[in-house]
């Protein structure tokens, strides 16, 4: 299993370039109002506010660095609780005590909003909150050791899902949908000490949930992540675990992606395998789920230059992005029968 966000391109560098080439006209396109007509027996898919995300990214960022076992984590917490019971969620704080890398035990806690807890068929939105303890990446060795504010890796994904959140508040879903922020995902052996690598340091508030999930015998029909859904240009390839986890769900994603005019940010190659949350969830809970993730073939981690350096600001958000991803998620889960 290859480590958490180390990702193994599935192009060469020459194919990645020739592919961006080829579709970034985007030749499978429609406008959302388009897909909407053609769902008239269904409820209209709501409207995704990319400058309501950004506002959401913005205002976990305004807390620091949100790392578990500090104050500014509890405070972001609280906030993120909030919002979703604000929205209409039925809202759990799950408190998950979980042993990081070096032992230190983390107070982590997952929190979980439900929206129509009665209803047997679900769908599972998922993202991370917490944020990397260490810039380990940072140019500045004197830096490696203090904590990343984390714009993109973790705020993005949890503003998109806070703003599909506000949207299924407003309008009625026949599907029960669960998002959930977990927390301890970004605490994983570092990169920058001289350590052994111990497997399974990452994601450990999603391995927590998935032995104890917050319903008994919790079941979903799938599961969507969102990791790093907010940069600028951000083109998400088909994560490999997904595709052997999930390859149906996957093609719904892409598929929904291109209907609607948002060929430019998902890519139909394949790309790498990444051990994130939905490995957890899908092996564990055996609910089939999948990754979208951010690829960027021309940086040296695959993730941008800016991944896990005091660099991953909010200078690196773009609304189009969160627009992108937020919109093809609403349009996948009111599609749904």
């Amino acid at each position: 299993m290859i480590r958490k966000k180390h990702i193994t391109a599935g192009l060469t560098l020459g194919g990645a370039l020739l592919f961006f080439a080829c579709t970034s006209t985007g030749n499978k396109t429609t406008n959302t109002s388009d897909k909407a007509d053609r769902k008239s027996t269904t409820i209209a898919t709501p409207i995704f506010n990319g400058d309501s995300a950004y506002h959401y990214v913005d205002a976990q960022v305004a807390f620091g660095p949100r790392v578990p076992n500090t104050e500014k984590h509890a405070a972001c917490a609280n906030y993120l609780a909030s919002q979703l019971k604000r929205f209409g969620a039925h809202v759990i704080v799950q408190e998950a005590p979980v042993i990081a890398f070096d032992g230190t035990t983390l107070n982590a806690k997952n929190i979980i909003g439900q929206f129509n807890p009665e209803q047997k068929k679900r769908i599972l939105l998922f993202a991370h909150w917490d944020t990397r303890p260490f810039a380990d990446h940072d140019p500045d060795p004197a830096k490696r050791n203090t904590p990343i504010l984390g714009a993109n890796d973790g705020a993005s994904g949890v503003g998109v899902l806070l703003e599909i959140a506000r949207q299924l508040g407003k309008t009625d879903h026949h599907l029960g949908i669960d998002i959930i922020f977990f927390d301890a995902e970004d605490y994983g052996t570092p990169d920058h000490k001289n350590m052994p690598y111990k497997e399974d340091t990452w994601c450990l508030g999603s391995q927590y949930w998935a032995k104890n999930p917050h319903t008994p015998n919790y079941r979903a029909k799938y599961g969507i992540l969102l990791d790093m859904v907010g940069a600028r240009d951000a083109l998400f390839y088909k994560e490999r675990y997904s595709m052997q986890y999930a390859p149906n769900i996957v093609e719904k994603v892409w598929n929904t992606a291109a209907d609607i005019g948002y060929l430019r940010h998902f890519s139909y190659d394949l790309g790498g395998q990444i051990t994130d949350d939905h490995v957890y969830v899908a092996t564990i809970r055996n609910i089939p789920c999948i990754d979208i993730i951010q690829h960027d073939p021309m940086s040296e981690t695959s993730f941008g230059t800016y991944w896990h350096t005091h660099d991953d600001t909010m200078e690196n958000i773009d609304k189009n992005t969160l627009k992108a991803v937020g919109q093809t998620v609403l349009e996948v889960i009111y599609s749904e029968k």
